[in-house]
Protein backbone atom coordinates (compact mmCIF):
# COMPACT_ATOMS: atom_id res chain seq x y z
CA UNK A 1 0.00 0.00 0.00
CA UNK A 2 1.47 3.06 -1.06
CA UNK A 3 1.19 6.54 0.98
CA UNK A 4 -1.03 7.70 -1.43
CA UNK A 5 -3.53 5.43 -1.23
CA UNK A 6 -3.53 5.08 2.45
CA UNK A 7 -4.06 8.38 3.36
CA UNK A 8 -5.73 9.54 0.29
CA UNK A 9 -3.19 11.98 -0.78
CA UNK A 10 -3.98 13.37 -4.37
CA UNK A 11 -1.00 14.80 -6.18
CA UNK A 12 -1.72 18.57 -7.27
CA UNK A 13 -1.54 19.35 -10.96
CA UNK A 14 1.35 20.68 -12.45
CA UNK A 15 1.99 24.32 -13.40
CA UNK A 16 1.23 25.13 -16.66
CA UNK A 17 4.88 24.53 -18.90
CA UNK A 18 6.27 22.24 -16.37
CA UNK A 19 6.47 18.43 -17.05
CA UNK A 20 4.33 16.41 -14.15
CA UNK A 21 7.71 13.99 -13.58
CA UNK A 22 9.58 17.01 -12.61
CA UNK A 23 6.27 18.74 -10.44
CA UNK A 24 6.34 15.01 -8.88
CA UNK A 25 10.13 15.12 -8.15
CA UNK A 26 9.75 18.56 -6.79
CA UNK A 27 6.60 17.41 -4.33
CA UNK A 28 8.81 14.00 -2.94
CA UNK A 29 11.54 16.28 -2.41
CA UNK A 30 9.56 18.61 -0.21
CA UNK A 31 7.78 16.01 1.57
CA UNK A 32 11.01 13.92 1.96
CA UNK A 33 12.21 16.99 3.63
CA UNK A 34 9.42 17.79 5.72
CA UNK A 35 9.79 14.26 6.91
CA UNK A 36 13.24 14.51 8.08
CA UNK A 37 13.02 17.85 9.69
CA UNK A 38 10.00 16.16 11.85
CA UNK A 39 12.63 13.30 12.39
CA UNK A 40 12.41 13.91 16.27
CA UNK A 41 8.71 14.14 17.28
CA UNK A 42 8.24 11.13 14.36
CA UNK A 43 10.12 8.63 16.55
CA UNK A 44 8.78 9.71 19.59
CA UNK A 45 5.23 9.40 18.57
CA UNK A 46 5.24 6.93 15.94
CA UNK A 47 7.69 4.58 17.01
CA UNK A 48 6.06 4.10 20.19
CA UNK A 49 2.60 3.70 18.96
CA UNK A 50 4.39 1.13 16.42
CA UNK A 51 5.38 -0.62 19.32
CA UNK A 52 2.05 -0.56 21.27
CA UNK A 53 0.17 -2.47 18.45
CA UNK A 54 2.98 -5.02 18.13
CA UNK A 55 1.05 -8.74 18.60
CA UNK A 56 -2.29 -7.12 19.88
CA UNK A 57 -5.05 -8.52 18.08
CA UNK A 58 -7.79 -6.08 19.67
CA UNK A 59 -8.71 -2.26 20.22
CA UNK A 60 -8.86 -3.39 24.00
CA UNK A 61 -9.07 -0.94 27.00
CA UNK A 62 -5.46 -1.69 27.80
CA UNK A 63 -4.55 -0.78 24.60
CA UNK A 64 -6.06 2.34 24.12
CA UNK A 65 -5.37 3.25 27.79
CA UNK A 66 -1.35 2.90 26.98
CA UNK A 67 -2.02 4.77 23.41
CA UNK A 68 -3.28 7.28 25.33
CA UNK A 69 -0.07 7.80 27.41
CA UNK A 70 1.93 7.88 24.41
CA UNK A 71 0.02 10.44 22.62
CA UNK A 72 0.36 12.76 25.79
CA UNK A 73 3.66 11.90 26.30
CA UNK A 74 4.24 12.91 23.02
CA UNK A 75 2.53 16.86 23.90
CA UNK A 76 -0.39 16.17 21.70
CA UNK A 77 -2.60 17.06 24.61
CA UNK A 78 -5.28 15.85 27.11
CA UNK A 79 -8.20 16.86 24.65
CA UNK A 80 -6.90 16.01 21.43
CA UNK A 81 -5.45 12.57 22.77
CA UNK A 82 -9.35 11.78 23.66
CA UNK A 83 -10.42 12.25 20.59
CA UNK A 84 -8.07 10.91 18.71
CA UNK A 85 -8.27 7.51 20.78
CA UNK A 86 -12.29 8.34 20.48
CA UNK A 87 -12.14 8.25 16.75
CA UNK A 88 -9.96 5.25 16.43
CA UNK A 89 -12.56 3.43 18.39
CA UNK A 90 -15.13 4.03 16.28
CA UNK A 91 -13.47 3.44 12.94
CA UNK A 92 -11.47 0.55 14.36
CA UNK A 93 -14.29 -1.15 16.91
CA UNK A 94 -13.03 -4.34 18.26
CA UNK A 95 -11.52 -5.65 14.63
CA UNK A 96 -8.30 -7.42 14.21
CA UNK A 97 -5.08 -5.12 14.54
CA UNK A 98 -3.02 -7.23 12.48
CA UNK A 99 -2.87 -4.88 9.45
CA UNK A 100 -0.87 -2.08 10.76
CA UNK A 101 -2.14 0.29 8.01
CA UNK A 102 -5.50 0.07 8.91
CA UNK A 103 -4.38 1.16 12.21
CA UNK A 104 -1.98 3.95 10.89
CA UNK A 105 -4.75 5.64 8.23
CA UNK A 106 -7.34 5.54 11.27
CA UNK A 107 -4.56 7.50 13.23
CA UNK A 108 -3.89 9.64 10.37
CA UNK A 109 -7.67 10.62 9.47
CA UNK A 110 -8.17 11.19 13.30
CA UNK A 111 -5.11 13.77 13.50
CA UNK A 112 -6.31 15.15 10.01
CA UNK A 113 -10.00 16.12 11.57
CA UNK A 114 -7.96 17.97 14.55
CA UNK A 115 -5.48 19.75 12.00
CA UNK A 116 -7.42 20.39 9.13
CA UNK A 117 -9.62 23.68 10.77
CA UNK A 118 -6.49 25.21 11.36
CA UNK A 119 -4.95 25.12 7.80
CA UNK A 120 -5.88 28.58 6.59
CA UNK A 121 -2.89 30.27 4.65
CA UNK A 122 -2.22 34.17 5.38
CA UNK A 123 -4.42 35.83 2.52
CA UNK A 124 -1.84 39.04 1.94
CA UNK A 125 -4.42 41.88 -0.17
CA UNK A 126 -2.24 43.90 -2.09
CA UNK A 127 -5.09 46.06 -2.41
CA UNK A 128 -4.32 47.31 0.81
CA UNK A 129 -1.09 49.28 0.79
CA UNK A 130 0.87 48.38 2.73
CA UNK A 131 -0.79 45.23 4.04
CA UNK A 132 0.33 45.33 7.90
CA UNK A 133 1.80 42.34 9.41
CA UNK A 134 2.31 42.75 13.85
CA UNK A 135 4.77 40.00 15.23
CA UNK A 136 4.01 39.00 18.53
CA UNK A 137 6.23 36.49 21.03
CA UNK A 138 8.04 36.23 23.47
CA UNK A 139 12.06 36.30 23.70
CA UNK A 140 13.57 33.54 22.08
CA UNK A 141 10.96 32.08 20.21
CA UNK A 142 12.60 32.97 16.53
CA UNK A 143 10.38 36.26 16.30
CA UNK A 144 12.59 38.29 14.37
CA UNK A 145 14.53 35.53 12.24
CA UNK A 146 10.99 34.63 10.91
CA UNK A 147 10.66 38.15 9.84
CA UNK A 148 12.92 38.17 7.37
CA UNK A 149 12.20 34.43 6.19
CA UNK A 150 8.92 36.19 5.66
CA UNK A 151 10.12 39.45 4.18
CA UNK A 152 12.46 36.64 1.50
CA UNK A 153 8.77 35.01 0.70
CA UNK A 154 7.31 38.35 0.07
CA UNK A 155 9.74 39.63 -2.18
CA UNK A 156 10.05 36.25 -4.50
CA UNK A 157 6.27 36.73 -5.30
CA UNK A 158 7.26 40.07 -6.53
CA UNK A 159 5.86 42.36 -3.34
CA UNK A 160 7.36 45.19 -2.30
CA UNK A 161 8.04 44.93 1.52
CA UNK A 162 9.46 47.44 4.48
CA UNK A 163 10.58 46.39 7.28
CA UNK A 164 9.71 48.08 11.45
CA UNK A 165 12.54 47.58 13.87
CA UNK A 166 9.89 47.70 16.81
CA UNK A 167 11.65 45.93 19.39
CA UNK A 168 14.11 48.94 20.60
CA UNK A 169 14.89 46.79 23.71
CA UNK A 170 17.73 45.02 21.86
CA UNK A 171 20.34 46.63 19.95
CA UNK A 172 20.80 42.84 18.29
CA UNK A 173 17.50 42.52 17.14
CA UNK A 174 17.87 45.42 15.30
CA UNK A 175 20.92 44.90 13.72
CA UNK A 176 19.41 41.81 12.96
CA UNK A 177 16.89 43.00 11.25
CA UNK A 178 18.52 45.23 9.01
CA UNK A 179 21.34 42.53 8.24
CA UNK A 180 18.10 41.12 6.61
CA UNK A 181 16.94 44.52 4.91
CA UNK A 182 20.32 44.78 2.99
CA UNK A 183 20.41 40.87 2.23
CA UNK A 184 17.12 41.54 0.35
CA UNK A 185 17.18 44.70 -0.64
CA UNK A 186 14.14 46.42 1.78
CA UNK A 187 14.24 49.27 3.20
CA UNK A 188 14.03 49.06 7.38
CA UNK A 189 12.64 51.66 10.07
CA UNK A 190 14.60 52.07 12.85
CA UNK A 191 15.39 54.79 15.84
CA UNK A 192 17.80 54.81 18.58
CA UNK A 193 17.78 51.52 21.42
CA UNK A 194 15.30 52.47 23.75
CA UNK A 195 13.11 54.45 21.33
CA UNK A 196 9.21 54.06 21.84
CA UNK A 197 8.31 51.31 19.63
CA UNK A 198 4.67 52.69 19.07
CA UNK A 199 6.86 55.80 17.27
CA UNK A 200 8.82 53.49 15.00
CA UNK A 201 6.25 51.83 14.06
CA UNK A 202 4.10 54.71 13.32
CA UNK A 203 6.88 56.29 11.21
CA UNK A 204 7.55 53.09 9.35
CA UNK A 205 3.38 53.21 8.52
CA UNK A 206 3.73 57.07 7.31
CA UNK A 207 6.51 55.69 5.18
CA UNK A 208 5.31 52.74 3.71
CA UNK A 209 2.22 54.21 2.38
CA UNK A 210 3.76 57.19 1.33
CA UNK A 211 5.97 54.89 -0.97
CA UNK A 212 2.83 52.53 -1.97
CA UNK A 213 4.52 49.86 -0.78
CA UNK A 214 2.53 46.46 -0.63
CA UNK A 215 3.69 44.83 2.91
CA UNK A 216 4.71 46.06 6.09
CA UNK A 217 6.17 43.91 9.16
CA UNK A 218 6.99 45.35 12.37
CA UNK A 219 8.70 43.88 14.64
CA UNK A 220 8.09 44.23 18.65
CA UNK A 221 9.79 43.56 21.60
CA UNK A 222 9.40 39.91 22.49
CA UNK A 223 7.86 39.74 25.89
CA UNK A 224 6.28 37.07 28.58
CA UNK A 225 2.65 36.63 28.69
CA UNK A 226 2.40 38.21 32.33
CA UNK A 227 3.73 41.33 31.99
CA UNK A 228 1.04 43.64 31.72
CA UNK A 229 3.36 46.44 31.06
CA UNK A 230 4.79 45.04 27.66
CA UNK A 231 1.31 43.35 26.33
CA UNK A 232 -0.09 47.36 26.89
CA UNK A 233 3.07 48.42 24.80
CA UNK A 234 1.33 46.07 21.87
CA UNK A 235 -2.45 47.21 22.29
CA UNK A 236 -0.60 51.14 22.04
CA UNK A 237 1.36 50.07 19.01
CA UNK A 238 -2.23 48.93 17.51
CA UNK A 239 -3.66 52.31 18.38
CA UNK A 240 -0.97 54.30 17.15
CA UNK A 241 -1.45 52.65 13.67
CA UNK A 242 -5.09 53.35 13.46
CA UNK A 243 -4.37 56.26 12.83
CA UNK A 244 -3.22 55.89 10.16
CA UNK A 245 -4.87 53.15 8.85
CA UNK A 246 -8.28 52.12 10.95
CA UNK A 247 -8.16 48.41 9.51
CA UNK A 248 -4.10 48.38 10.69
CA UNK A 249 -2.43 46.02 11.59
CA UNK A 250 -4.30 43.24 8.91
CA UNK A 251 -3.06 40.36 10.40
CA UNK A 252 -1.19 39.75 13.97
CA UNK A 253 0.89 37.12 14.28
CA UNK A 254 2.30 35.45 17.40
CA UNK A 255 5.39 33.06 16.98
CA UNK A 256 5.59 30.01 19.36
CA UNK A 257 8.64 27.96 19.84
CA UNK A 258 7.41 24.28 19.67
CA UNK A 259 10.23 23.06 21.81
CA UNK A 260 8.19 24.87 24.69
CA UNK A 261 5.54 22.19 24.71
CA UNK A 262 2.50 22.65 26.22
CA UNK A 263 3.67 26.25 27.58
CA UNK A 264 2.56 27.78 24.27
CA UNK A 265 -0.77 27.13 24.93
CA UNK A 266 -0.66 29.58 27.72
CA UNK A 267 1.38 31.89 25.55
CA UNK A 268 -1.42 31.97 22.55
CA UNK A 269 -4.52 32.09 25.12
CA UNK A 270 -3.01 35.72 26.63
CA UNK A 271 -1.58 37.13 24.00
CA UNK A 272 -5.31 36.04 22.16
CA UNK A 273 -6.86 37.42 24.84
CA UNK A 274 -5.18 40.84 25.42
CA UNK A 275 -4.36 41.49 20.87
CA UNK A 276 -7.04 39.53 19.46
CA UNK A 277 -4.25 37.01 17.61
CA UNK A 278 -5.21 36.41 13.79
CA UNK A 279 -2.34 33.35 12.54
CA UNK A 280 0.01 31.37 15.06
CA UNK A 281 3.74 30.44 13.07
CA UNK A 282 5.11 27.42 15.06
CA UNK A 283 8.82 27.48 15.20
CA UNK A 284 12.04 25.22 15.89
CA UNK A 285 10.03 21.87 14.69
CA UNK A 286 12.59 20.29 13.05
CA UNK A 287 14.88 20.48 16.69
CA UNK A 288 12.18 19.09 19.12
CA UNK A 289 10.08 16.01 20.11
CA UNK A 290 7.48 17.83 21.07
CA UNK A 291 5.90 18.40 18.22
CA UNK A 292 2.60 17.22 19.00
CA UNK A 293 2.13 20.64 20.01
CA UNK A 294 0.67 21.22 16.96
CA UNK A 295 -2.73 19.09 18.11
CA UNK A 296 -3.06 21.05 21.63
CA UNK A 297 -3.00 24.32 19.32
CA UNK A 298 -5.28 23.15 16.90
CA UNK A 299 -8.00 21.34 19.50
CA UNK A 300 -7.90 24.26 22.00
CA UNK A 301 -7.14 27.90 20.99
CA UNK A 302 -8.34 27.21 17.19
CA UNK A 303 -6.37 29.81 15.60
CA UNK A 304 -4.80 29.03 12.12
CA UNK A 305 -1.66 27.53 11.89
CA UNK A 306 -0.16 30.04 9.33
CA UNK A 307 3.40 28.50 8.87
CA UNK A 308 5.84 26.14 10.83
CA UNK A 309 9.62 26.81 10.49
CA UNK A 310 11.56 23.20 10.17
CA UNK A 311 15.25 24.46 9.59
CA UNK A 312 16.86 27.66 9.09
CA UNK A 313 16.54 28.88 5.61
CA UNK A 314 13.27 30.88 4.12
CA UNK A 315 12.14 27.63 2.32
CA UNK A 316 11.66 25.71 5.70
CA UNK A 317 9.45 28.34 6.65
CA UNK A 318 6.20 26.58 5.17
CA UNK A 319 2.45 27.42 5.15
CA UNK A 320 0.61 24.81 7.36
CA UNK A 321 -0.64 21.76 5.78
CA UNK A 322 -2.98 19.29 7.97
CA UNK A 323 -2.84 16.45 5.53
CA UNK A 324 1.10 16.56 4.49
CA UNK A 325 1.95 17.00 8.40
CA UNK A 326 0.03 14.02 9.13
CA UNK A 327 1.78 12.10 6.65
CA UNK A 328 5.25 13.42 7.55
CA UNK A 329 4.93 12.13 11.57
CA UNK A 330 3.43 8.78 10.41
CA UNK A 331 5.06 7.72 7.36
CA UNK A 332 7.19 4.91 7.94
CA UNK A 333 8.99 4.12 4.77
Amino acid sequence: MTLQSMFGFKKNKPPENQPAEEHNEQDKGLFASLRSRLGKTRNNLTSGIGELFLGRKQLDDELLEELEDQLIMSDVGVEATRRIVQQMTAALGRRELSDSDIVFQALHNAMVDILAPSEQPMQVSVERKPFVILMTGINGAGKTTTIGKLAQKFTEQGLSVMLAAGDTFRAAAVEQLQAWGQRLDVPVVSQGSGADAASVIFDALQSASSRGIDVLIADTAGRLHTQSNLMSELEKIKRVMGKIDPDAPHETLLVLDAGTGQNALAQARNFNDTLGIDGIILTKLDGTAKGGIVFSIAEQIKLPIRYIGVGESARDLREFNAAEFARALLDRE
